[in-house]
């Protein structure tokens, strides 16, 4: 009756352990990513994995607590958990490598939270989070992008946030009916007149190519990162309702399989 009387002590307690010690892991949690946020010298992308890191260190230790009430000593503890981790390891091999990819992320940094970028299957768009297994993702229309840090840490990476300028380019298509000099003259003004194209990189308006129907004219400047869409878009505007207004004709192409 007493072996009884101490079991269920024993058990009563060990669930007050465990229960306090998700419960205290989850409030640690949440204070050491509120903590982190505060540091100026901390990134930003490095949270979600610092704080799972937090919280299942304080789990690993209340298992391993209220498995040493019951009489197991922490070498055979640990030996035992190793022998789990070992088979858990071998089944979960892509779940190891997606951790292995978001700690390699996480202290070679190509992407940050915050920055927009693409990769070489096609995903684009601002990451939001990179966790221990998965890396969040809003893309251009809103939704939300989720991947296995393994995907991102193997693929090409193109980010469009990282470096503060950015090169745009526009090509600008004429008949050849129109004044080139004129042209050239009229894009040039508008590139000088627009306040979001930076002076240095100097900004260049010149003839790239003749083609059957048209002549090309390419228009590259350099913008800040964060003006690079507001700059494109604006200056597709300007430049054609400045070339119409100076009589520049867009080319007329004939299409030569009509009979």
């Amino acid at each position: 009756m007493i072996l009884v009387k101490d079991f269920l002590i024993n058990v009563s307690v060990s669930i007050f352990i465990l229960i306090f010690g998700w419960w205290l892991s989850s409030i640690v949690g949440q204070w050491f990513s509120k903590a982190i946020k505060f540091s100026p010298h901390i990134d930003v992308t490095v949270v979600p994995i610092l704080s799972s890191l937090a919280i299942w260190s304080i789990r690993f230790f209340t298992v391993i607590t209220v498995l040493a009430r019951f009489g197991l000593e922490t070498t055979s503890i640990i030996a035992l958990l190793g022998a789990a981790g070992l088979a858990i390891g071998l089944a979960l091999q892509g779940t190891l490598q997606n951790i292995a990819a978001g700690i390699m992320l996480l202290l070679l940094r190509p992407v940050r939270s915050g920055e927009f970028i693409c990769l070489k299957s096609g995903e684009e768009g601002t990451v939001s989070e990179i966790g221990l297994f998965l890396t969040r993702i809003t893309q251009n229309d809103g939704t939300s992008l989720t991947l296995p840090n393994s995907i991102l840490w193997n693929s090409t990476i193109v980010n469009f946030s990282r470096n503060s300028i950015r090169r745009v380019d526009i090509p600008v298509s004429i008949s050849y009916k129109s004044d080139i000099n004129l042209a050239l003259d009229t894009i040039t003004d508008v590139v000088k007149s627009n306040s979001l194209v930076l002076v240095d990189p100097t900004p260049l308006v010149k003839v790239v190519e003749y083609k059957e129907f048209s002549i090309v004219i390419n228009v590259r400047v350099w913008s800040d990162s964060s003006n690079y869409w507001d700059l494109r878009w604006g200056l597709y505007h300007q430049i054609w309702v400045s070339l119409g207004a100076a009589g520049i004709e867009a080319p007329i192409v004939i299409n030569s399989n009509l009979n």
